[in-house]
């Protein structure tokens, strides 16, 4: 299987802009890892949806996969207490 191209929402560079510069380090290295496997360890699918979740510390990186076209979009990013709601 091919690597994944990642795409991004607009509202994840906004979501991105409220967390430490630590933590968005440790995001950045996930996103990588999501584009060679996004169904690799610790990625779980969401029940009723068609998205997927991967843990990075505290926060939570939501994301579609489309493998008709080897694209993985992040949809969101953000604190466990606050990621699920409005999305």
């Amino acid at each position: 299987m091919g690597k994944y191209r990642l795409l991004f929402r607009k509202s994840v560079t906004k979501d991105l802009r409220g967390i430490p510069k630590k933590d968005v380090a440790r995001i950045l290295r996930r996103f990588d890892t999501l584009s060679d496997e996004p169904r690799g360890p610790g990625s779980e699918k969401l029940s009723g949806q068609e998205r997927y979740r991967v843990w990075q510390g505290v926060y939570r990186i939501i994301y579609e996969i489309r493998d008709d076209v080897l694209e993985v979009v992040v949809v969101r990013v953000g604190h466990r207490r606050d990621v699920y709601r409005g999305s």
